[in-house]
């Protein structure tokens, strides 16, 4: 009797088990499915918005430097769903964007120097 009472709850917590993985992949595929949905949306965006030389450029940048090419995309995207582009945007009008997003993320970099003062024989000499 033990043996098949054992063997029902061996049963049973596989099934449970199966059953949670099974429900962790699906997430994971509707996780993967959404993400895809997003990207293409936001390529159909910029293929209207952008003429040719400009995509190139913009696919360029995100080569080097991925989140400057991100904040350009949501900029554009954001200016797009507002309307307050007046038709597709040329490469030069991309620069101008590029120069707009470049100056609100300028990074300012400083250099200090700490200088140590320990056995220092010209601290000894000012008394």
């Amino acid at each position: 009797m033990a043996d098949d009472e054992l063997e029902a709850i061996r049963r049973q917590r596989m099934a449970e088990l199966q059953a949670k993985h099974g429900d962790a992949a699906n997430d994971q595929q509707g996780q993967q499915e959404a993400k895809q949905r997003e990207t293409e949306m936001r390529n159909s965006i910029l293929a209207q918005v952008l003429d040719q030389s400009a995509r190139a450029r913009l696919s360029n940048l995100a080569l080097v430097k991925p989140d400057k090419a991100k904040a350009v995309e949501n900029y554009l995207i954001q200016m797009a769903r507002y309307g307050k582009l007046g038709g597709k945007i040329s490469e030069s009008g991309l620069i101008e964007i590029l120069e707009k997003v470049s100056q609100q993320t300028e990074k300012k970099t400083t250099v200090t120097f700490n200088r140590r003062r320990v056995m220092d024989s010209d601290d000894e000499d000012d008394y």
